[in-house]
């Protein structure tokens, strides 16, 4: 994809927007629209690469309602099928965001940041990209999902307004996301790093949630784990949202968590991006 928007005009423009947004804020966000398509462009040559946003869930989905289901249910899949579905959602959103983080120090070690780093842009810019970009994958995401689901049984009780904005909510909530997995890419040494620090941090948010089964099933300790755990407040959300119930409590949890994730981990995923690249 060629950047010949982005080239440098001189020495010193370049040094300038190493410290700051270069040309204002449409110009910066213009050339973060550029490097996320140019993240795009990569995916698209490279389908296997959403593997983890389109396969993925579809065989948790399958997985659990299929081999655990009958169990978890007493027998009544369909039921189970309705309540574990907003859940793989929520999973499945956290996951996603591992790869991001992967491909980021992937791009740091082959020197893709240094030819950044000598173009008119914002510092941050590459980072912002990389995170607009997959806004697309975790879109993809819902839709999979959601159509797998509606394929095995699923069905949306409430309306398409309410579905949507539970698509909305999970999307907005990867987004802020995804930030932990940018600050882990940028610290961890390697890529194969960044995976396993990744899972490590998600599968017990995921599985010490309410996404496979009730809370109330869970031992007390769990229990008070789960009752401030994001993804359980994401999952209760998207889940009233969907199949009906009250949801305002946990909304405003998960928005709550939404800011405190990028309150945090942007400015730390900036900072230690400054470091390493």
């Amino acid at each position: 994809m060629s950047t010949t928007t982005l080239a440098p005009t001189s020495p010193s423009a370049a040094a300038q927007a190493s410290t700051e947004p270069h040309g204002g804020l449409a110009r910066y966000l213009r050339h973060a629209v550029v490097l996320a398509r140019r993240s795009l462009v990569k995916t698209w040559r490279t389908p296997e690469a959403l593997i983890d946003v389109t396969v993925q869930p579809v065989i948790f989905l399958a997985l659990f309602t299929y081999i655990f289901g009958g169990a978890i249910a007493s027998g009544d899949r369909g039921a189970y099928l309705q309540f574990l579905l907003p859940g793989i959602l929520g999973q499945s959103i956290a996951l996603a965001g591992i790869a991001l983080g992967t491909n980021l120090n992937t791009d740091i070690e082959k020197g893709v940041f240094d030819r950044f780093r000598s173009l008119p842009i914002g510092r941050s810019v590459p980072l912002v990209g990389a995170v607009l970009a997959d806004l697309a994958r975790y879109v993809v995401l819902c839709v999979v999902t959601l159509g797998a689901g509606t394929l095995m049984g699923f069905r949306v009780q409430t309306d398409a307004l309410h579905a949507l904005a539970a698509v909305l909510l999970a999307v907005a909530f990867a987004l802020c996301f995804c930030w932990i997995s940018v600050f882990v890419g940028m610290v961890a040494r390697t890529s194969g790093a960044v995976q396993g620090i990744g899972f490590l941090l998600v599968l017990p948010l995921s599985f010490g949630s309410n996404t496979f089964v009730a809370t109330d099933t869970m031992p007390g300790w769990l229990q008070a784990f789960a009752g401030v755990n994001p993804i359980s407040h994401l999952v209760s959300t998207v889940r009233a949202l969907m199949t009906g119930g009250a949801y305002g409590q946990d909304l405003v949890w998960t928005l709550g968590w939404m800011a405190l994730l990028l309150v945090v981990f942007v400015p730390l995923a900036l900072r230690a991006y400054a470091r390493r690249a």
